[in-house]
């Protein structure tokens, strides 16, 4: 199969679909890669590395789509590169559909079949394709809120780990997911009183018993937000539905009860945000602020590590990238029913449950 790399194009996005190394084991396989120039400068990788590996460097995006089958981006497509996109296509990326009716059109418009990494399945549960950079965004939810927290940042001030004699700051993480425990984990390593929420009784039980008496946990109900939410420096959002829009824990109302110079994180903001007041933003211009509070919604958090981040994908998604390309999108999704439930759209029609009834389409 031959199989496209373009360069990323959304704001201040520096990962990369397929590193070098990932390109060699795809080229061992008995296929053909083609690389958009400087798609890898972001992260270090010049057009020879690529070259080394067995890519072929093509000038720019348009060349790229013109002469591949399967396409492999981090992000999801951008509204040039959705119009480079044929019925003939395979598109294997991050897709987020249930909060871009936008993107959805087009992509059903443009025939393509679009494997969302998000809504790929595991054996037993869980979203292996989504984890890595759940794991990233997670871990980085706690260190851009304690930046944050700052004064000449807008913040109330607060050190995240307090010190000897002043009490340190309050996190409530709503979500024991991947994020959510990634989140805990750098909180707690700096000194932060920590609070957990979720309403899966038992995930609560085994971070728990994880985290012993570093942490506290609590049942997600409204008034525990509440009451979370009026106490807390930094609130971090961390739900996920699968593929559903991301439900709106936290109101308008709520946060009126704040204290001025808050801040929250919207991890969830891909998926249209857990805060009824969050709006994408980018990292050139991550912030802005309602009713006194700061609000961090990056809609592509972990692009500001993207050496880390780009790796730690490749590692999730290329076992699944040769599959697709060892014996085509149907084949694949025949024998892999986990493969299978990343598949949103395909022959302008909506595939996935969830984005149909988030974006309100029908379902084929």
């Amino acid at each position: 199969m031959k199989i496209g790399v373009p360069k990323e194009i959304k704001n201040h996005e520096y990962r990369v679909g397929l590193t070098p190394p990932s390109v060699a084991e795809l080229v061992a396989a008995g296929h053909e890669v083609v690389v958009e120039t400087m798609a890898g400068a972001g992260i270090d990788f010049e057009d020879a590395d690529y070259q080394a590996a067995g890519a072929t460097i093509l000038p720019d995006a348009r060349s790229v789509f013109a002469a591949a089958e399967m396409i492999v981006k981090v992000k999801e497509p951008q509204a040039s590169e959705i119009a480079l996109l044929e019925p003939r296509h395979l598109l294997f990326t991050y897709l987020h559909l249930a909060a871009d009716k936008p993107q959805a059109e087009g992509l059903m418009a443009s025939g393509a079949t679009c494997i969302a990494y998000e809504t790929v399945t595991a054996q037993g549960g869980g979203l292996p394709l989504l984890k890595p950079m759940s794991e990233v965004a997670g871990r980085m939810s706690v260190q851009v809120g304690a930046h944050y927290l700052e004064k000449e940042q807008g913040g109330r001030g607060v050190l995240l780990g307090g010190v000897p004699g002043v009490a340190p700051a309050k996190v409530a993480i709503l979500g024991g997911g991947v994020s959510g425990i990634n989140a805990a984990q750098m909180a707690v390593g700096m000194r932060a009183d920590v609070t957990i929420y979720d309403l899966n009784m038992a995930r609560l039980a085994e971070l728990d018993m994880f985290f012993s008496s570093q942490i506290k946990t609590a049942y997600a109900s409204k008034a525990a937000i509440a009451a979370a939410v009026k106490n807390a420096h930094l609130v971090i959002g961390a739900v996920l539905v699968p593929g559903a829009a991301a439900p709106k824990l936290v109101t308008r109302e709520m946060l009126k009860t704040m204290k001025r110079g808050s801040v929250l994180v919207d991890i969830a903001i891909d998926q249209g945000g857990c805060f009824e007041t969050s709006h994408a933003t980018t990292h050139e211009d991550p912030v802005f602020e309602v009713d006194g509070v700061i609000h961090y919604c990056v809609a592509n958090m972990p692009g500001a590590v993207a050496r880390t981040s780009a790796f730690a994908l490749n590692n999730a998604t290329l076992p699944f990238a040769l599959k697709l390309a060892n014996l085509g999108a149907d084949a694949a999704m025949a024998a892999d029913p986990h493969l299978a439930a990343g598949l949103n759209v395909s022959g302008g029609k909506i595939r996935h449950p969830a984005v149909a009834e988030a974006l309100d389409l029908p379902l084929n």
